[in-house]
């Protein structure tokens, strides 16, 4: 009788600690769940911000950048400007404080005159420093990597805290808008490789692209380069390097290699018009039209049209009301595209999130009771 009640208190007993452990993983599965579901909404809005947040930063309107006088200058330097071969310059060239212009001819300037340390080059040059101020001050800007080769790069600014390369293509969607602006802030140099091209598309200008140069640019042999650059210090073309813009140092000198400089010009923005439709003149006297007669006989259901013909190809029967499974009207929608570099750092953030999430799985599984002698909630009797 003893053992009896003895093995019936071990049952009870094991009864309660298995009700418990059912307790217990009940609890911890609705933890886990909870937190997975946290993981991957979380993940999902930082998926989102990574698409937007970039390209609603640099995407904030922009005015141009006021060169004044500085801008019917092709070349304008500090110190000395240098040619080497039969450079092509179409616009004005200007040299202040400096007054050494060498190479000339070979090389020789269209649509402009050259001006040495006299009040127009010396206007220019105060003209360049306010708008190198300028482009140097805009926000809001988004930090770029060192390299802007294999980018596609809305209007905005854009920042290299140390240096802008370029090696390859980078190309400027302008989205349709002629007066899209595109600042590019070079914290210390800006490089370009050889045959590296700047590609404008969609309406973008060269004469909207502008960049601001902490120190000195160089621009690789063959290159074709958009926009005005604007360097602290110098700049140097290495041979045949293509500018569609300008080629301005505020204090250093301009050095060229058999190059190509044009001073760019705008295109103005397509004027849309809309002309009204025609005026559709008054009816007078309008003639009733008398309702068709139905064949006697026949009875057609209300909401039920039904057109006269013989019935089967040649019948055609029509109802108020909608079928089951026909397409609904709508509006539709236009997508902006996304970049690789914002998709990747997404899809990244979201697979942590997964990860996370797994993890909080695991550790509800390595909850004690799956070692207990009743092997937790699916042990039970």
């Amino acid at each position: 009788m003893r053992t009896i009640k003895q093995l019936a208190g071990a049952r009870t007993t094991t009864d309660t600690s298995h009700t418990e452990y059912i307790r217990a993983w009940t609890r911890t599965s609705r933890h886990s769940k909870r937190t997975l579901a946290i993981s991957v909404i979380s993940a999902l809005c930082l998926v989102l911000a990574s698409v937007v947040g970039e390209s609603a930063i640099a995407s904030a309107a922009q005015p141009t950048v006021q060169l004044g006088t500085a801008a019917s200058f092709a070349v304008l330097a500090g110190s000395t400007v240098t040619n080497t071969g039969p450079s092509s310059i179409e616009g004005s060239l200007g040299l202040s404080p400096g007054t050494a212009v060498t190479g000339f001819p070979p090389g020789h300037v269209t649509n402009g005159s050259t001006y040495k340390a006299n009040a127009a080059a010396r206007q220019a040059k105060a003209d360049l420093t306010t708008g190198y101020l300028d482009a140097a001050g805009r926000t809001p800007f988004v930090v770029t990597g060192s390299d802007l080769g294999g980018r596609t790069l809305d209007p905005g600014v854009y920042r290299g805290t140390s240096s802008l390369g370029l090696t390859g293509t980078v190309t400027l969607n302008g989205h349709g808008d002629a007066g899209a602006i595109f600042i590019f802030q070079a914290g210390s140099t800006l490089i370009t490789a050889s045959s590296s091209t700047v590609q404008l598309e969609n309406g973008a200008q060269a004469c909207n692209v502008f960049w601001q140069v902490g120190s000195s640019a160089t621009i690789g042999s063959y290159s074709n380069f958009s926009g005005t650059i604007m360097a602290l210090t110098s700049a140097t073309l290495n041979t045949g390097a293509t500018v569609d813009g300008r080629v301005l140092a505020r204090n250093g000198a301009v050095t060229l290699q058999s190059d190509t400089i044009a001073v760019p010009t705008c295109a103005a923005a397509p004027v849309t018009t809309t002309t009204p439709p025609p005026k559709k003149p008054p009816i007078k006297n309008p003639t009733p039209t008398p309702p068709a007669k139905q064949p006697v006989g026949t009875v057609t259901p209300p909401g039920t049209t039904k057109t006269p013909g013989t019935p089967g190809a040649g019948s055609t029967t029509t109802s108020g009301k909608i079928p089951r499974g026909a397409p609904h009207t709508g509006g539709g929608g236009a997508m902006h595209g996304v970049s690789t570099d914002q998709l990747g750092a997404g899809i990244a953030t979201l697979l942590g999130a997964l990860i996370l999430g797994g993890l909080a799985s695991r550790r509800r599984r390595s909850h004690p009771w799956h070692s207990s002698p009743v092997g937790g909630p699916d042990g039970a009797e």
